[in-house]
């Protein structure tokens, strides 16, 4: 069996169709969601590679050294790792980190006290993808507003306060939903990269020379000459594949077949024109090097350029932007994350939403981060070695699915994983250099969010132990209720609960205070599962217990926002049917006490208790009736 025919199906594509979406319209609108980020790369990628630092000199050996290794990076990481092996490891169609870490970690091994490399590097992962949010809306704005220099040094002292303008009235707009603007995305970055390739084709033209440099032993060579310096020049290089776990985390949206299109129709057409452009300038005039993106172009040109770079990096600061929400929602609904308030900007489109809490957290540090660094040029050195991390990781839990669900042998994975592992290590060595000249910034993000992320889950499952040691015995209470039968009263009280086996605290809290059980009591667990979205036919488990006691399981797909009142409100009524005016849900709502125990560190557990204390209430997340929720509370020591 080949390998090709072991690899899943492209669940989104055939999804997309279903909907009658032909897959050029489908490549168009991926163009400016997807290919944003790596878009805007040649306004600082080429530039960056000379920077001081560096000490290279821009002469012609230098420029197809370095042009070869751009033209061999794009073939390599984004042409052969992301579109033809990376995205082919989706969960029903959807991608990221998160979702490979899903294939590789199955549910019941997901424990924290139980953790696998693989799941601690999802987890890492996932929390360094919002370093990325962080810079990449810094440099790209900031890059695009320092070409009105190019034009006039009148400008230079503007540069700060017309990006923190920008920038914050991105960020503003992001509660308003990105529908009606998402869809002059595509034509606009269509229309971006149809111009990087003209302004390359150009630039190629005056010096056709250029082109030799697809010769990979122009890369080779540039290594023998500069040594040392040539490796940590991949630093700067890398710039230009920074897009691939945005790439990557996006699929779920077209799938695979349009975004492949756009890749190799549209955006690698464009940017290695422009590269080449860009070479062949510098080659011509080695000043250039200051600033060859905004010189390629003619001089009359350079206000609308800079106006439309300005718009293409926007339309890529809203990609990672929105990247971010969707994260949020898949750590919230995967456990790793507490609750927080999702807003969903579109009636017909699930996947945009917008979280208040992350959008202004993203705002006051691409603030920071620009008042920090003021130019491109230093941005740039903090960016990179959490992307960097991120694809290492990303081949390394990709070696695992292949093995364990494609079930490729090994004379087909270490070959491909060595190629991919050998370029993705390179780069992160070389970004390594740049640890104390900014990246840093990045990596104290993504620690931060480790942290948060680990200790969430950690605190989780210690307090589902607890909860679990001190249950009742499910059916041991519905024995006692029949041999004992309180006061029933009319109506139907369902009991939230995580644990599907004993009897919820709430109910005992309510008996033994009350004394009185209604007379049906609904037992209700909410899971989520590890696929994106849960059909409706499969949403829910029905099962009669006995003495007017029910238990409901409903699934949730893990891109899913929980909405349980409507899903009890249209539940088969040959099964039960529940009236809204006369249907009270029952919460518990825990007040948690740190206690050293050996099982949790001290710290943690009071960072566990201070985000349960802020996280988003109960009734809210799964969408409940207000007027209709009773809590009950409960002391709880860790």
């Amino acid at each position: 069996m080949s390998a090709e025919s072991r690899v899943p199906h492209d669940d989104a594509h055939e999804k997309h169709d279903a909907h009658g979406k032909n897959v050029a319209t489908l490549a168009l609108l991926a163009l400016g969601v997807v290919y944003g980020d790596i878009g805007t790369s040649p306004l600082y990628a080429f530039r960056e590679c000379f920077a001081e630092e560096h000490g290279l000199v821009a002469n012609a050996a230098n420029v197809l050294g370095i042009l070869s290794l751009i033209f061999w990076s794009l073939l390599i990481v984004i042409s052969l790792k992301y579109i033809t092996f990376v995205m082919r490891a989706n969960n029903r169609g959807e991608g990221g980190i998160m979702v490979l870490m899903s294939l590789v970690v199955p549910r019941e091994r997901r424990g924290i006290s139980n953790v696998s490399r693989a799941m601690f590097l999802g987890i890492f992962g996932a929390s360094l993808l919002y370093g990325d949010g962080v810079i990449t809306p810094a440099i790209s704005v900031l890059s695009a507003v320092e070409g009105l220099t190019v034009a006039t040094p009148f400008f230079k002292p503007w540069i700060i306060p017309i990006t923190l303008g920008i920038l914050v009235g991105l960020f503003m707009v992001q509660r308003y939903g990105t529908g009606k603007v998402g869809k002059v995305f595509g034509p606009i970055v269509l229309v971006w990269f149809i111009i990087l390739g003209v302004m390359g084709l150009v630039g190629i033209l005056g010096e056709p020379s250029i082109l030799s440099a697809m010769n990979p032993m122009h890369a080779l060579s540039f290594f023998g000459r500069n040594g040392w310096h040539g490796f940590l020049v991949l630093g700067s290089v890398f710039l230009v594949v920074t897009g691939g776990e945005t790439l990557y985390a996006d699929m779920g949206h077209f799938g695979r077949r349009p975004i492949r299109l756009a890749w190799f129709y549209v955006a690698l057409p464009g940017l290695l024109l422009n590269y080449f452009g860009q070479g062949a300038l510098i080659l011509r005039d080695p000043a250039s090097v200051s600033n060859p993106f905004f010189l390629l172009g003619p001089s009359w040109a350079i206000y609308p350029l800079v106006a439309l770079a300005t718009t293409a990096t926007i339309i890529a600061s809203q990609a990672v932007i929105s990247g971010a929400f969707s994260l949020t929602r898949q750590a919230v609904q995967l456990g790793f994350l507490p609750r927080v308030r999702i807003v969903h900007t579109s009636m017909t489109e699930m996947g945009q939403i917008y979280v208040p809490v992350i959008n202004w957290i993203l705002m006051f540090s691409v603030i920071g981060l620009v008042l920090l660094f003021k130019e491109s040029t230093y941005i740039a050195a903090a960016y990179g070695l959490s992307v960097s991390t991120d694809m290492v990781i990303t081949t390394f839990l990709l070696a695992i699915v292949a093995r364990q669900r494609w079930k490729w042998s090994y004379s087909t994975i270490v070959p491909l994983i060595a190629l991919m592992a050998i370029v993705d290590l390179s780069f992160f060595s070389a970004n390594m250099a740049k640890l104390f000249d900014g990246a840093w910034f990045p990596l104290m993000i993504g620690a931060f969010v480790f942290t948060l992320m680990t200790t969430w889950k950690k605190g989780r499952a210690r307090l589902a132990e607890k909860m679990v040691a001190a249950a009742f015995p499910l059916d041991a209470f519905i024995a006692d209720i029949a041999r004992h039968p309180e006061k029933r009263v009319d109506g139907t009280a369902v009991f939230m609960t995580s644990n599907a086996e004993g009897a919820p605290p709430g109910l005992l809290h309510n008996l033994k205070h009350n004394r009185i059980v209604h007379r049906r009591v609904v037992l209700l667990t909410v899971t989520t599962e590890d696929v994106p979205f849960v059909p409706k036919t499969e949403r829910s488990e029905f099962s009669d217990l006995g003495e007017g006691f029910y238990r409901i399981l409903l699934h949730y797909g893990f891109m899913e926002k929980p909405s349980v009142a409507e899903d009890l409100w249209n539940f088969d009524p040959a099964l039960i049917t529940f009236d809204p005016m006369d249907t009270s849900f029952y919460l518990s709502r825990e007040t948690l006490m740190a206690k050293k125990s050996g099982v949790m560190s001290l710290w943690r557990e009071h960072l566990f208790i201070w985000m349960s204390r802020n996280a988003l209430s109960a009734d809210t997340f799964f969408d409940l009736p207000p007027n209709r929720v009773v809590e009950l509370g409960a002391h709880i020591e860790l």
